[in-house]
């Protein structure tokens, strides 16, 4: 691929230019600490990555209530947003922009995770199918309860102060986590939500909750600084919607009015024709004038195509960037990528998180190693 590709290009993304259209997408990794801020090794990773265009950090919870996974970061604590700042410190020296992904797991948790060994929460009590990992090993998902009216507001703003814990942490936006099942999607759904008030029914009343925190996270940081990913077709965490294109349709014309930082699409794996743009892709570019961030196990061949059609305005790659820390660069220069070790990828210590060798063979263990690499010029 040659350095002229469309992928290499400068893009403005909300208030940010970025120096190529290469989006390391949010991976959980569980590494936090028992406080649930940033492990000693996520300052590393990230640098390590900085060359993406734009990061989007592993997903983030906005409460003590909102966990539903081991070791999975927080952004509500003073130690948290310390610990988010020498990761976004490192990215910068480096030459890297990054937001924080921010969710709320909702029903796809468990009494342990909760606070006071509460009942988690959902748009309506329906029960995942499946076991969650908790900290003394598999449980059965449990029946939620179902948000009343007058708890929804609380929801809100925990997204509105962690919007804006993230920029006092030095992140340069947030992505509101609309996706994968998790209690913003369990809403958008009719699969999970069976609600009969203002927030279930019709499309309009599913994605209430959705715009209303885009509304309060832009008010609290301006919303050039609020991402949005949504994965209407996904059934993981056994999700299903009736009409995923109008919902699409619909959150994508809502967003555009809104003039957000961009919206995330995130298709099911793209099978044969890796360089198809998707459908609800293709939806959401025909009402969404902002920037659009395409992702569905795209490879950079693949995503110059859908680039260079105007799909998409750029791409967002996972294990890619997991397993090879220069993932740009190596694409640039027709260069193998590092085989994944798929045992390392949740949990662990350093080993399969900041071990991966960049191309010249080097393993870069610190930010000073990371830094120290970076051309004068980044």
């Amino acid at each position: 691929m040659t350095a002229t590709s469309h992928l290499y290009t400068p893009a403005t993304v909300g208030r940010l230019s970025v120096t190529n259209r290469f989006v390391m997408a949010p991976m959980t990794r569980n590494r936090a600490l028992t406080s649930l801020a940033p492990g000693p090794h996520a300052a590393t990773y990230y640098a390590q990555r900085a060359s993406a265009g734009l990061i989007v950090t592993e997903a983030t919870q906005v409460s003590a209530s909102a966990a539903g996974y081991v070791f999975t970061p927080g952004i509500h604590t003073a130690a948290q947003i310390e610990g988010w700042r020498a990761v976004t410190d490192a990215v910068h020296a480096a030459g890297g922009r990054i937001v924080l992904q921010l969710w709320h797991t909702g029903r796809i948790s468990h009494q342990v995770f909760q606070p006071n060994g509460g009942v988690p929460v959902s748009a309506s009590a329906v029960a995942a199918q499946g076991e969650v990992i908790t900290y003394d090993g598999p449980r059965a998902f449990p029946t939620p309860r179902a948000l009343e009216l007058g708890e929804i507001g609380s929801i809100v703003e925990d997204f509105a102060t962690a919007a804006s814990n993230a920029v006092e942490a030095g992140f340069d936006g947030v992505e509101i986590h609309a996706a994968n099942g998790y209690l913003i999607d369990q809403f958008l759904r009719s699969g999970a939500n069976q609600r009969t008030d203002a927030y279930g029914g019709s499309i309009e009343n599913r994605a209430r909750l959705l715009l209303e925190v885009v509304d309060a996270a832009a008010a609290a940081i301006s919303g050039d600084r609020v991402g949005v990913r949504i994965s209407p077709l996904s059934p993981f965490n056994s999700m299903s919607e009736a009409d995923p294109s109008a919902l699409t349709r619909y959150v994508a014309e809502a967003l555009d009015r809104r003039g957000v930082m961009y919206l995330h699409v995130l298709e099911m794996p793209a099978g044969e024709d890796l360089a198809a743009i998707r459908p609800m892709t293709a939806i959401a570019r025909e009402v969404f004038g902002g920037v659009l961030i395409a992702n569905a196990g795209y490879t950079a061949e693949a995503a110059e195509a859908v680039l260079t059609r105007g799909d998409a305005d750029l791409v967002a790659f996972g294990v890619p960037f997991l397993t090879t820390p220069d993932f740009v660069e190596r694409s640039r220069e027709g260069l193998a990528l590092n085989p994944p070790d798929r045992s390392t990828f949740y949990g662990g210590d350093a080993h399969g998180y900041i071990d991966y060798p960049f191309r010249d063979g080097s393993v870069r263990r610190t930010v000073d190693e990371v830094l120290g690499s970076v051309p004068a010029s980044a």
